[in-house]
C-alpha cells in the first residue's frame, strides 16, 4: 500500500495502522518506508489490581459513560488537540506524541467506538474498542485501558503508545 494513495476500503489491520499512525511515523522519524506483514492489533497489558479485588468505582454506570464519551472525544478528528489532552492521561506531557498522532489528513477519517469496559480497580479499566474508517470497521476488538486521573476518566498513555508502536517505530516519542 502506498501511503499517498487514495484508500477506498480498509484492507484489515494494516490499512488501519497506516491511516492512524502515518503522522506518528513522520514525527517519530521512521524513514524506512514500510514493514513486513500486517501489524498486530494494539494491545496493552491487562491485569487486575489484586489489592482491590478488581472492584469497580463507586458509580460504575457513570464511569462507563464518561469513559465512552472521553474515548470517542479523544479519537474524534474534529476535536482540537487541547481538548484531547484533557482526556489523555498525562496529556500535557504527551503533547508531542499527540500532535504527531493527530496530524495526518487520512487520520481525520478515523474514529473509535467503545465496545466493552471492564473495571480492574476503582481507578482502572480495560477497554475494548474498534477503529472505524469512513464508518467501516478497520481495526476491530482493539485492547486499551482507561485510568481515572484528577477526577476524570482518561485514555491511558499505554493505549496511545501501543497504537504508535504499531508503526514498528522503536522510539514513538517522549512519554512512551
Amino acid at each position: 500500500m502506498v501511503l499517498g494513495s487514495e484508500l477506498r476500503r480498509p484492507s484489515g489491520r494494516a490499512a488501519a495502522a497506516v491511516l492512524v499512525l502515518a503522522a506518528a511515523l513522520t514525527a517519530c522519524g521512521d524513514d524506512s518506508g514500510g514493514g513486513s506483514g500486517a501489524p498486530p492489533a494494539p494491545s496493552v497489558e491487562r491485569s487486575a489490581d489484586p489489592s482491590t479485588g478488581g472492584t469497580a468505582p463507586s458509580d460504575p454506570a457513570a464511569a462507563e459513560k464518561e469513559i465512552e464519551r472521553n474515548w470517542e472525544k479523544f479519537f474524534d478528528p474534529a476535536v482540537p488537540q487541547k481538548d484531547k489532552r484533557s482526556v489523555l492521561e498525562n496529556g500535557d506531557a504527551m503533547t508531542e506524541v499527540l500532535k504527531s498522532f493527530n496530524g495526518d489528513k487520512r487520520g481525520q477519517e478515523v474514529q473509535a467506538h467503545v465496545e466493552k469496559i471492564e473495571f480492574t480497580s476503582p481507578r482502572d479499566a480495560d477497554v475494548t474498542y474498534s477503529l472505524t474508517l469512513k464508518g467501516a470497521t478497520a481495526l476491530p476488538g482493539a485492547s486499551g485501558t482507561a485510568v481515572e486521573q484528577d477526577g476524570t476518566w482518561k485514555v491511558s498513555v499505554k493505549t496511545l503508545c501501543a497504537l504508535v508502536q504499531l508503526s514498528g517505530n522503536e522510539s514513538p516519542g517522549p512519554g512512551c
